[in-house]
C-alpha cells in the first residue's frame, strides 16, 4: 500500500468510527479519561477560519524537545493532513497532549493506581498497570525510539513514512518488543489521545479551527438543534465552540 492509499484509508477510517462513539468521551482500552481533563483556557491564537495554525507556536511544558519531536511525527502520520482538511499537527494534537499530562488526568489523579497489578487481566477489566499516562509517554517514547534504532538505526522522528507506519504497525500489534511496557498499551494511549486531541472543543488546546469537527459535519456545542435530527438533508450552519468560537 502507498503512503497516499495508507493517509486515505486512515482518514476514511477515522471518519467512520469516529461517528460511532461519543465526541466527547472517546474512551478506549480503558486507559483514557472518561471526560476530558480540564485544561486552562486559552487565548485564540489569532488565525482565521480555514487556517491552519502554526504548528509551533506551542511551547511543550511537559515533553522534551526529543519527545517532542515524536509526538509530532507520530500524530501526524496517525491523522495526516490532506485534500480533506488539516491533520493532527495543524489541528494543535501536540499541544492538546502536553497540556493533558499537566492535568490530574495526566499524573492518574483520576485513576485508581493501587495495585494488585496484573498484565495478564482479561480485557473486561480495563487498565491494570501502575503507570500514569505521565510515564506512559515517557516509557513508551524512550522505547519506541529504542526500536524504531533496531529496526532501522534512527529515532522514529527521522524516519521516512513508510519506516514510520512499520514502525506503528509493529507497536499495535505487540510485535515490538518493550522492556517497561506493553507496547500496544503505548500505542492505544496514543491512538486514543490523538482522537481526543483532533476532536475535542478547542479550549482544551486541540481542534483548532474546529478542524475535526467540520470533518464529520459535527455542530459543536450549539445551544439547540434539535430541529433538524429529524429532516433528511445536510446541517447548514458551522459548527461552535464552548466559548462561541465559529468555524
Amino acid at each position: 500500500m502507498s503512503s497516499e492509499d495508507a493517509s486515505n484509508a486512515r482518514r476514511d477510517f477515522l471518519r467512520k468510527s469516529i461517528t460511532l462513539i461519543p465526541v466527547v468521551t472517546l474512551a478506549t482500552a480503558g486507559i483514557t479519561s472518561p471526560v476530558l481533563a480540564q485544561t486552562p483556557a486559552q487565548e485564540s491564537d489569532g488565525n482565521k477560519p480555514g487556517q491552519s495554525p502554526a504548528s509551533d507556536a506551542y511551547e511543550p511544558s511537559f515533553f522534551t524537545q526529543e519527545e517532542w519531536a515524536f509526538l509530532h511525527a507520530a500524530v501526524a502520520h496517525l491523522i495526516p493532513a490532506d485534500d480533506r482538511g488539516p491533520g493532527a499537527v495543524e489541528a494543535g494534537v501536540p499541544e492538546f497532549i502536553d497540556r493533558q499530562m499537566n492535568t490530574t488526568y495526566g499524573s492518574g489523579g483520576l485513576w485508581y493506581m493501587q495495585g494488585p497489578f496484573k498484565t495478564d487481566a482479561p480485557p473486561e477489566l480495563g487498565y491494570q498497570l501502575r503507570l500514569s499516562p505521565q510515564q506512559i509517554y515517557r516509557l513508551g517514547i524512550q522505547e519506541t525510539d529504542q526500536w524504531s534504532k533496531k529496526r532501522f538505526n534512527k529515532v522514529f522522528a527521522e524516519l521516512n513514512p513508510e519506516q514510520q507506519d512499520i514502525v506503528l504497525h509493529e507497536i499495535d500489534g505487540g510485535k515490538a518488543q518493550f522492556e517497561a511496557l506493553p507496547a500496544n498499551t503505548f500505542f492505544s494511549l496514543l491512538w486514543s489521545n490523538t482522537k481526543e486531541g483532533f476532536f475535542c472543543d478547542p479550549i482544551h488546546g486541540g481542534n483548532k479551527n474546529m478542524v475535526g469537527w467540520k470533518l464529520i459535519n459535527f455542530p459543536g456545542a450549539r445551544a439547540d438543534f434539535m430541529d433538524w435530527v429529524e429532516r433528511d438533508e445536510p446541517y447548514p450552519f458551522p459548527p461552535v465552540s464552548i466559548r462561541g468560537e465559529r468555524a
